[in-house]
Formats: C-alpha cells, sequence, structure tokens
C-alpha cells in the first residue's frame, strides 16, 4: 500500500534559519531517507522549493487563471513529500513519526487511490 506523507512546516529563509540549523536539518532528511531505504519502503522522497516560487493554475469560467505563488495563503507550507510503501496505516504513522519535520511542523499521510508504474495506472491496494 502506497501512502504518501505530506510535509507541511513554516518556512524560514536560510538567514532566519541559521546555518547550524540548515546542518541539522539536513542530517536529519539524510538519517530519515536512509532509515527509509534501508527497510525497503521509500518509493520517492522530494523536498519542495519554497512557495513563494510556486505557480498555482486554477479555470475560472472556463479561462485558466495561473497565479504566482500558493493556493493558500497559511503560515505553514507543504514543504515536501514521501511517498511510502508499507503493509497498512499503522505502519504509515510509525515511519511519519520518524519523519523529522514532526518537530516543527505537522506530518499528513495520504493513502494513494493509484499509481503508474510504465505508464498504467495500477490501483493502491
Amino acid at each position: 500500500m502506497h501512502y504518501s506523507l505530506l510535509l507541511h512546516y513554516p518556512e524560514m529563509d536560510a538567514s532566519t534559519l541559521g546555518e547550524e540549523a540548515i546542518a541539522q536539518g539536513q542530517a536529519a532528511f539524510a538519517a530519515y531517507t536512509t532509515a527509509l531505504q534501508d527497510a525497503g519502503v521509500l518509493v520517492s522522497a522530494e523536498v519542495l522549493q519554497p512557495s513563494e516560487v510556486a505557480t498555482t493554475l486554477r479555470k475560472v469560467d472556463g479561462r485558466l487563471v495561473v497565479q504566482d505563488g500558493p493556493f493558500a495563503d497559511t503560515k505553514e507550507q507543504l514543504g515536501g513529500t514521501v511517498v511510502i510503501d508499507v503493509a497498512d496505516l499503522d505502519a504509515a504513522i510509525e515511519w511519519a513519526r520518524q519523519a523529522p519535520p514532526i518537530e516543527w511542523g505537522v506530518v499528513e499521510i495520504r493513502p494513494g487511490a493509484t499509481y503508474t508504474v510504465d505508464g498504467a495506472w495500477i490501483p493502491n491496494a
């Protein structure tokens, strides 16, 4: 079963965080993804660029509207994603509990509905 761990946390720039905090965060993420990889459950992981460089698209009255920035104006933004393949929600919770952003933000667990392999959509089971 594929689960996406959506990592939400307050965005801060490098000058606000400081070099030590950045190094600690990078080490924590490296250790976490190594543990996921070693357990054989890591499908993919990605830390996203800041929301200020996001582009949001929507249709309004049949017309495409392109907006700079995120859709939601909130203190916490989606900062990254981790996709894992585990047996059940309990296993996903255990891995989410270990995600570094749990210390400063929120980790949302969302089961996948379908995923692609070589262009074919596969139901998540």
